[in-house]
């Protein structure tokens, strides 16, 4: 793209930026600042300037106003929506007042949230994250404080660690992660020469004729990404080799037009600030001189919301890391013409009056006991229950239980399409790219499972087309890789694609903990729960089907009212439970979806509600044709008893809640024998039930009790069931 066609570029005007007040309480001289931080500006890794930038005075103020909003009492600072804070978005914050020149508020109250909260102190991460250690390094620095208990950890990164390969193929690892080893290295003044050879192998074996880095060996003849350009050329300053292949280079940064991942990119090619910030900082590594380019600057600057801060896009939800691209971006230009007064901002619009709040739970048990299904459906109040992986038969089961005892459930084709492996050019062969949610009994065509590898666009026309033609959809699981994460959800915006982004889960927490770059998306895609059950039983995954849910708005609980509430973003992901702390965290696609659902929490709370809780025992009276229902006798008629555990996240029984007391049938007591059975994943129980047998079967209708202990308080549980 050439400076002309650049200077052509038009951008979406959104409106100026407030003034905040308290700016000038916290400005300092560029001497002070410089005296209290550890050498001035830095990058996502390397320090390459120093003192405040000189950023046009509105910028400044409004920029220092919008980020006392995202301060939290915990000591850091928080994506806007959230009441608690992050690593990523209190480093973001952090490197902005570093730009401005100005102090953070609580500089030592900052310093121990960063020691404290790299994600996996949330949960261990399954794999290794280095880039959040890159964050804590470099924000420590920023505050002055002393780094030298991560020099251990970082000396110990002497080879490149694949990445899982039930995820990715090949097992390429993920770039940025593993780049982090040259530039913590640079910020702890580690010496450069106990990096194993085999590193630089790595490195090289990325860098693209062109001059491009790619997150897959260049031998695949891929081209590179811009992120990923960025983070190679770091590296390849800290060894002294910037100059190699200096001038192709610079020619495939400024064909990205300062704002496309890519020059010829054959999908997701809309402009996005990161980019932008990434362009401009490869350029200045390669020490190209972009100070004169009003046009760029005047493009990131009409980024700028009325709170403030900065968005990835126009129209988006301001957020800390945009603004800190947007910054770190702006100090590089010395010029800055006048923006027109009015920008609009992300508006939400004021909801139907006639909507309600419904549950659904996606990727919820699609096997084991449709009885048991139904009974956590009641008693959760679980409006769309979303069966994973389930067959025809047990689909069918499970509604016609819950139309007989009048549960007012719908169950849904929810499915994890295992072994579908699509292929990225330049970023690998990935997995967990094909989670669905249809109608059941639609026809939504045949999975790609075990079908070989496909392409991106091979994956839109032969399974997401079918899909939705039958009134499904496609859910993002999760992905480590940002920058081909970014690409997909990208594209989906554009063209259709992913539905919706996954957040809390039973195998983490929190994707957006582990995965923070998600909250961008915020009121561009929904954020749902997604269950992904384990395990045999939906009764040994209770603790997940209780602990978090999917929220939506609708006139009814159908599968159109919930793909209504998908479009028009008003979906809210909840949790609460050990896992949390007892914490409620949400996570909504729009202000006013998130105040509705506050508002109305009788209506789905799940904690301290007599309408809404866990079943603590379970009675089910199986016959010798419940093919579904585990101990079902050969004649006559079986009644099974669980009691509520605490399960393992792989849907096992861990320990017991409450104990089993008595069983009684038409009216006189009887022993059910204790049945125990030992073959799930893990060394624990895979099932532990009570059961009784009468194959004689008297005619008539017959009626049974049991009655349970809750051992943490003692008080007495009963199920009734006529039978």
């Amino acid at each position: 793209m050439s400076w002309v066609d650049l200077s052509r570029s038009r951008e979406i005007e959104m409106s100026r930026s407030s003034i905040g007040s308290r700016f000038s309480a916290h400005e300092l001289s560029r001497r002070d600042w410089l005296a209290i931080t550890a050498g001035g500006l830095a990058t996502f890794a390397i320090p390459v300037t120093t003192g405040a930038a000189s950023l046009p005075a509105d910028v400044r103020k409004s920029v220092a106003t919008y980020l006392e909003t995202l301060v939290r009492p915990d000591g850091g600072f928080a994506w806007d929506d959230q009441p608690t804070s992050h690593l990523s978005p209190t480093y973001a914050a952090l490197g902005c007042y570093q730009i401005l020149g100005v102090a953070p508020p609580e500089p030592k109250k900052h310093a121990d949230f960063v020691r404290r909260n790299h994600p996996a102190s949330w949960k261990k991460l399954e794999q290794e994250h280095r880039e959040f250690d890159q964050m804590q390094i470099q924000s420590l620095l920023w505050l002055s404080e002393d780094v030298s208990e991560f020099r251990e950890r970082v000396a110990s990164w002497k080879k490149p660690v694949g990445y899982l390969k039930q995820y990715e193929k090949h097992g390429y690892p993920v770039f940025r992660h593993q780049l982090t080893a040259f530039t913590c290295r640079k910020l702890l003044g580690l010496p450069m020469d106990e990096i194993d050879p085999e590193f630089i192998e790595y490195l090289d074996s990325r860098r693209r004729p062109n001059g491009s880095f790619g997150n897959t060996p260049a031998s695949d003849g891929s081209d590179g990404n811009i992120l990923n350009t960025f983070w190679g050329l770091q590296a390849l300053d800290i060894l002294g080799r910037l100059g190699e292949n200096r001038t192709a280079a610079v020619a495939w940064v400024l064909s990205c037009g300062f704002g496309l991942h890519q020059p010829d990119a054959k999908f997701a090619q809309q402009r996005d600030l990161a980019y932008t910030w990434a362009a401009i900082r490869c350029l200045e590594l390669l020490k190209e001189d972009v100070s004169e380019i009003g046009t760029v600057a005047r493009m990131i600057r009409l980024r700028q919301n009325d709170d403030g801060g900065f968005s990835d896009r126009p129209g988006w939800f301001s957020n800390a890391v945009a603004t800190y691209y947007a910054l770190d971006s702006l100090r590089a230009f010395q010029k800055f013409e006048p923006l027109p007064r009015s920008r609009p901002v992300p508006q939400t619009e004021a909801l139907p009056a006639d909507l309600k709040v419904f549950t659904i739970q996606i990727e919820a048990h699609g096997q084991g006991s449709p009885t048991e299904a139904v009974e956590l459906a009641r008693s959760l109040k679980i409006h769309l229950w979303g069966a994973k992986n389930a067959k025809a038969p047990w689909l069918k089961k499970a509604q016609e239980t819950a139309n007989r005892e009048k549960v007012p459930v719908t169950f849904f084709v929810a499915n994890e399409e295992y072994g579908t492996w699509v292929d990225f050019p330049g970023m690998g062969t990935y997995s967990h790219t094909s989670d669905i949610i249809a109608p059941a009994g639609a026809d939504i065509g045949p999975s790609l499972a075990n079908a070989g590898v496909v392409t991106w666009d091979e994956y839109r026309e032969k399974r997401l087309k079918p899909l939705e033609e039958a009134g499904g959809r496609v859910l993002w699981q999760f992905g480590e890789n940002e920058e081909l994460v970014r690409l997909l959800l990208d594209d989906s915006i554009e063209r259709g694609g992913f539905a919706a982004i996954s957040t809390f889960h039973f195998g983490n927490p929190d994707f957006t903990n582990s995965e923070p770059f998600l909250k961008r998306y915020r009121g561009q895609l929904p954020f749902v729960g997604l269950q992904d059950a384990h395990g045999t039983e939906p009764w040994w995954f209770s603790d997940m089907t209780t602990g978090f849910r999917t929220l939506f708005l609708a006139r009814e609980p159908t599968w159109e009212g919930w793909l209504e509430s998908m479009k028009n973003q008003w979906v809210v992901a909840v949790r609460k439970d050990a896992v949390t702390n007892g914490a409620l965290r949400m996570h909504g696609g729009s202000d006013a979806a998130v105040e509705f659902v506050k508002a109305r929490e009788a209506d789905w709370r799940w904690w301290e509600n007599p309408e809404i809780s866990r079943p603590l025992i379970s009675l089910v009276a199986i016959r010798p044709e419940d093919v579904d229902e585990v101990g079902r006798p050969e004649h006559g008629i079986a009644l099974r008893i669980r009691c509520a555990w605490v399960n393992t996240t792989q849907g096992q029984p861990k320990t017991p809640l409450v104990d089993f007391e008595a069983l009684t049938v038409d009216g006189q007591p009887v022993m059910p024998e204790k049945i125990e059975l030992r073959k799930g994943r893990g060394p624990g129980l895979s099932d532990v039930y009570y059961r009784w047998v009468d194959e004689a079967m008297p005619s008539g209708v017959r009626t049974a009790q049991v009655v349970g202990r809750v051992r943490e308080t003692g008080d007495k549980v009963t199920r009734s069931l006529r039978f």
